[in-house]
């Protein structure tokens, strides 16, 4: 499947608006990237599962692609807050990160690949080095630099994760800083 997207803006349910408070207080603190994200990680994890959370619209995928719903966007800029809903066989590219980020596991589950750029003679060349499946209710949290990997729904059915960025990703058009090529032998 392709790795591209489609974005829409949604309201928020009162348990969102819970959730969104927590992480700007969190955010609010003005503490290191990695903190930051470990905290928010905390907050977010007893949301998820959770049957209120989401609309039915902020749980809609596409069949050519993962859909990502923005859920909210600090008006500062400081954070943002998406749904990203992901059918069987979707994936994303290889990619790091804008800002520091928490991501967390709402319904079925999400395989990760994670990688790292190994410094060569000539050039960098990029190396998998863990795989990891998210069962719901996972949560992890990631800051520059260190964050490149790729994500892809192996599953049977629907999955769907929440992810906090430490940016406005409605101003940057998205979460991604760069796309990587695929190791040799890998798609």
């Amino acid at each position: 499947m392709t790795a591209s997207r489609t974005t829409t803006r949604t309201a928020a349910t009162t348990r969102l608006d819970r959730l969104v408070g927590e992480v700007k207080d969190i955010v609010g603190r003005g503490l290191p990237h990695h903190r930051t994200a470990r905290l928010v990680g905390e907050r977010l994890a007893p949301h998820l599962g959770a049957g209120d959370l989401l609309t039915a619209h902020q749980s809609e995928g596409d069949p050519g692609h993962y859909r990502q719903h923005v859920l909210h966007a600090e008006d500062d800029g400081s954070f943002s807050i998406v749904s990203l809903v992901w059918l069987p066989g979707q994936r994303t590219a290889i990619h790091d990160h804008v800002s520091w980020c928490v991501t967390g596991v709402h319904t079925g589950r999400e395989d990760e690949r994670r990688y790292e750029l190994v410094p060569g003679r000539t050039a960098s060349r990029l190396v998998a080095t863990r795989e990891v499946v998210n069962e719901q209710g996972a949560v992890c949290g990631f800051a520059p630099p260190g964050d490149i990997h790729r994500v892809w729904n192996a599953g049977s059915d629907k999955a769907i994760s929440l992810h906090i960025y430490g940016a406005d990703i409605t101003r940057l058009g998205t979460s991604i800083r760069r796309v990587y090529e695929p190791p040799q032998g890998e798609h």
